[in-house]
């Protein structure tokens, strides 16, 4: 039985730890009275983040926070975007430019070549990732956005706007690969999950923004009302081309390519606090040298077997597009088309640009409170809960246009609409903001976590690119009725996230690999398989 060891008051004060975690250490110092039991599924790493070295408030924790800022500013090229497309649409000195003629099927080009990049990218980008390292795709795909925003700021015509339009969706899906893996591979994990929650609410430091410039230069007289917020597009993408070389690379990439005393190295320093005999330290390495190899798929840019060849990596791959279906297609995908949602309302146009940048803080409301809870709330009970609120808010916001259209409906109906697709973007921050990037990094593999997030992001652009094509011209034709088969759709998504879907909360990122290779993954992953009791581990 190991030692009893004394309970420090000064844990009271520890900022890193939640009041959860402070009773844990309680417990396992032994001031919580004999015979109370805590469960949790891995005791060694509950001990060991217990009692590490690594504060939040350090030199190692400002540089490990600054890997999360970067890849957050990588996700706000994104997030900018996405408001911004939604924008500039309704301009009419961009429609008399670029879009003129058939606004319906050049806007579905105009959104849908974006996706388009996104889907060719990964293919060349996992590959990319994997050979050259997290840090070079990271500044690989923001040099790609910085040209793509110079030609398509400089566009006089369509088709220089669709091929800026591409290279931005390239660029971006290069990123959604890199960025991803480099920061949750960098993360101690008692970390994992708000860094990687902090990492993608980055997506409404851009779209805040985006909103929020489009709104005061809707009223300047020229194409320069357009021509500003796609200049500032590529803002992120370069200051993150400045920062990214002066941080350390991935210690689970240093490892895969045999580096062992670099990777080690990294431990000590940024997750021990230059402390070897630190227990996440020793934790990590024990994992890294069990379950990183050196001579596997990542090594050889044709091979993406390692995605399929076993039940543990189905397994893996099958929550990997889950989570890229689900992202894409849970009704986010209307926020390209907020403009004409409100439209359909009844409201004017100055009412619907204001209410699109009230959708942004309504979205980063969410995606805060949902990434404050990363490391605490169950990756099912979220998905599962969230989906079906999203259903309920989606139901009724069509409910109410469909009153609106009929003119049957009052004042006070309008404005039911727009809370509730407000409540919808509160509730789908919360639940996919924070694991769009989080769930796919951690379910796979370090050797094939670069090809499995470009699956991901092949996913993502080609579900992306039936919302963005499809989404003018269904609502154009079907209006409100788009919105139930969102509403169809989440119901079904609920029902598949309880039954396969896989938890990841409370263990490490190697320790994953026992649970799927699981016969039922999904049951071994809920399972409580440990109890600490005075520091002592015990199988149940």
């Amino acid at each position: 039985m190991a030692s009893q060891k004394v309970y420090d008051p000064e844990i009271e004060k520890d900022a890193s730890l939640s009041s959860a975690e402070k009773e844990e250490v309680k417990h396992v110092e032994g001031t919580v009275p004999h015979g109370h039991e805590l469960h949790v599924k891995n005791a060694r790493f509950a001990n060991a983040k217990l009692h590490t070295s690594l504060k939040v408030w350090s030199k190692e924790g400002f540089v490990l926070f600054l890997c999360m800022f970067t890849c957050f500013l990588t996700s706000a090229v994104s997030g900018y975007d996405g408001t911004l497309m939604t924008s500039i649409n309704g301009m009419p000195y961009w429609i008399d430019t670029i879009n003129a003629g058939q606004p319906a099927v050049g806007t579905g080009l105009i959104f849908s070549i974006y996706t388009i990049g996104q889907i060719i990218a990964p293919l060349f980008a996992g590959p990319f990732t994997d050979y050259f390292g997290r840090k070079w795709g990271v500044l690989s795909g923001c040099l790609i956005i910085c040209v793509g925003t110079a030609v398509i700021s400089s566009s006089f015509g369509q088709p220089q706007f669709v091929g800026g339009r591409f290279l931005l969706g390239f660029g971006a899906s290069v990123i959604s690969v890199a960025a991803p893996a480099y920061c949750v591979e960098v993360a101690p994990p008692q970390w994992r999950g708000r860094m990687m929650g902090l990492f993608n609410t980055g997506w409404y430091s851009g779209s805040i923004p985006a909103a929020g410039i489009t709104l005061g230069t809707r009223n300047i007289l020229s194409d320069w009302s357009w021509r500003i917020p796609l200049i500032l597009q590529g803002l992120p993408a370069l200051i993150v081309c400045f920062i990214i070389m002066f941080l350390p690379e991935s210690p689970r990439w240093l490892m895969a390519q045999g580096k062992d005393e670099q990777a080690l190295a990294f431990l000590v320093k940024y997750h021990g606090s230059g402390n070897p005999e630190d227990p996440i330290v020793q934790l990590e390495y024990d994992e890294f040298k069990e379950s990183i190899e050196i001579d596997a798929s990542d090594k050889r840019f044709w091979d993406w077997s390692e995605l399929w060849n076993t039940h543990n990596a189905r397994w893996r791959s099958l929550m990997v597009i889950f989570m890229g279906v689900a992202g894409q297609f849970s009704g986010s995908g209307l926020s390209y088309f907020n403009l004409q949602l409100y439209s359909q309302l009844g409201f004017n146009t100055t009412q619907q640009f204001d209410f699109n940048l009230g959708n942004q803080f309504m979205s980063c409301t969410g995606s805060t409170i949902g990434t404050s809870l990363a490391d605490k709330l169950p990756r099912r009970k979220a998905l599962i809960g969230g989906t079906f609120g999203c259903a309920i808010m989606l139901v009724l916001a069509g409910a109410f246009s469909e009153m609106v259209s009929k003119g049957k409906a009052p004042p006070a109906m309008e404005r039911a609409g727009v809370a509730c697709y407000f409540m919808f973007h509160i509730i789908s921050g919360f639940t996919f903001t924070p694991l769009q990037p989080t769930y796919p990094s951690e379910v796979l593999k370090t050797n094939t976590r670069a090809k499995g997030m470009a699956l991901y992001s092949l996913v993502c652009g080609a579900f992306s690119f039936i919302n963005t094509f499809a989404g003018p011209i269904a609502l154009a034709n079907i209006t409100y009725n788009y919105i139930y088969f969102f509403v169809a759709w989440d119901l079904f998504e609920c029902f598949i996230w309880y039954f396969f879907g896989v938890e990841t909360l409370g263990r490490t990122i190697e320790e994953l690999d026992e649970i799927f290779s699981a016969p039922n993954p999904v049951k071994a992953s809920i399972a409580v398989r440990e109890t600490i009791v005075d520091d002592v581990h015990e199988k149940v």
